[in-house]
C-alpha cells in the first residue's frame, strides 16, 4: 500500500460510520494565457460621402440621420434651373431645325426630278443634297447637346454609394452645392469594433485571436464574445490598432465604447480548483497536507477565474502555494 493513501476497506469503513475521504488536489505549474483589458469602439468599416455631381440648389433631401439606404438610393436631388432653361432652348431649336431638314428634303427632290428631265442644272440638285446633309448634322448636334443637358439634369440625383446608415447630414432644402459637395455620409454596415492596444503585446497578437467583451455594456445578449480579424501594420501613437467582428453588435449607435479583453501572450503561474480555496472574514485559505499527514491553513492571494480544459472551474492563485504542494478540498 503506497503511504499517505487508505485502503479501500478503510474508506467503506469510513463511509459507514458518516466520514467523508478526503479529496486532494496537487499543485503545479500551468501555462496561463495573459489577458489584458482594452477600450475598443463600435465603427463602421467605411464611411462613403454620398457627393454631388452638379452645382445647383438641394431641391429636396429625401433622408435624414439614423435611416437605412441601399446602394443607388436617391438621398437628395439638387436642381439647377439653368439647365432647363439650356434644354427649353435646344427643344426650340431642334423643332427649327426638323422643319429645315424637312424643307431640304423637299428641295433635293424637286432638284433631282428636274435634273433627270433636262430642265435643270444638276449644280442645284447638288447644292440641294449638301443642304440636307447640313441640316441633317446640325440637328443631330443639337440633339447631343439636349442629351449632355438631360443628364445633367438626371445627374442632380444624389445617389447613395453604399448600404449602411445615414451618420450625417449637414445640408438642408435650398443649400447652395457645388460639384464634389457632400450631402450624406453614411456608415457602411456589418459595424465593427475597432481596437487601440498598447504597441508592446504588438508580437502576441494575430489574426483570427479570440476576444471577449461585455454583453451587457453594449446591449446585446448572443456571445460577448468575437475574434480579430485584422491587425494593421501601421502603429498610432504607441498603439497597434485592430478590427474584430463581434455577433450581435447593433446596427444603429457607431462610436459605442465597450470594455475588450484580448489574449497578450503566456506565462507560468498555479491554477487549481475553485471549490479548494475557503473565504472567512475576508480572507482566502486552503488546507495544505504535511509530509506527517497533517493539514494546516494557509493563506493565499487569490487571482483571477483561469479555466483550464483539465479545471474548468479554474482559479489562479497568486501566493501562498508552491509547485507540489498537496490540497484537501475543505
Amino acid at each position: 500500500m503506497k503511504p499517505g493513501f487508505l485502503p479501500i476497506s478503510a474508506v467503506m469503513v469510513l463511509m459507514a460510520f458518516g466520514v467523508r475521504a478526503e479529496t486532494t488536489f496537487r499543485v503545479q505549474a500551468d501555462t496561463i494565457t495573459d489577458r489584458k483589458a482594452v477600450y475598443a469602439t463600435v465603427e463602421s468599416p467605411f464611411v462613403e460621402p454620398a457627393r454631388t455631381r452638379i452645382s445647383g440648389t438641394v431641391a429636396r433631401l429625401a433622408v435624414r440621420q439614423g435611416d437605412l439606404v441601399t446602394p443607388g438610393q436617391v438621398v437628395a436631388v439638387v436642381a439647377d434651373e439653368k439647365l432647363l432653361l439650356q434644354i427649353n432652348s435646344l427643344d426650340a431649336e431642334i423643332s427649327g431645325l426638323q422643319s429645315t431638314l424637312a424643307q431640304a428634303k423637299i428641295d433635293l427632290t424637286r432638284a433631282e426630278t428636274l435634273a433627270r428631265q433636262g430642265a435643270g442644272p444638276r449644280a442645284t440638285m447638288d447644292q440641294a443634297r449638301t443642304a440636307v446633309d447640313v441640316a441633317a448634322s446640325t440637328l443631330q448636334a443639337r440633339s447631343a447637346q439636349r442629351s449632355v443637358a438631360q443628364q445633367m439634369l438626371d445627374e442632380g440625383k444624389v445617389l447613395a454609394p453604399v448600404a449602411g446608415r445615414v451618420l450625417t447630414a449637414p445640408l438642408t432644402n435650398g443649400t447652395v452645392v457645388m460639384n464634389g459637395d457632400t450631402v450624406v455620409t453614411i456608415g457602411e454596415q456589418p459595424y465593427r469594433l475597432r481596437l487601440r492596444i498598447p504597441e508592446r503585446h504588438a508580437v502576441s497578437l494575430k489574426a483570427g485571436d479570440p476576444i471577449e467583451l461585455d454583453a451587457r455594456q453594449l446591449g446585446v445578449e448572443s456571445g460577448g464574445s468575437g475574434k480579430l480579424t485584422l491587425i494593421y501594420p501601421k502603429i498610432e501613437e504607441g498603439r497597434v490598432v485592430a478590427d474584430a467582428e463581434v455577433p450581435g453588435l447593433g446596427t444603429y449607435f457607431v462610436g459605442d465604447r465597450v470594455r475588450v479583453w484580448i489574449d497578450a501572450g503566456t506565462r507560468p503561474g498555479f491554477v487549481v480548483p475553485e471549490n479548494y480555496v475557503a473565504t472567512r472574514f475576508g480572507l482566502d485559505y486552503v488546507r495544505l497536507r504535511q509530509a506527517d499527514g497533517s493539514t494546516i491553513e494557509a493563506p493565499v492571494q487569490r487571482g483571477q477565474e483561469t479555466p483550464l480544459p483539465s479545471i474548468p472551474n479554474g482559479l489562479e492563485l497568486l501566493s501562498g502555494v508552491r509547485a507540489g504542494d498537496v490540497l484537501v478540498q475543505p
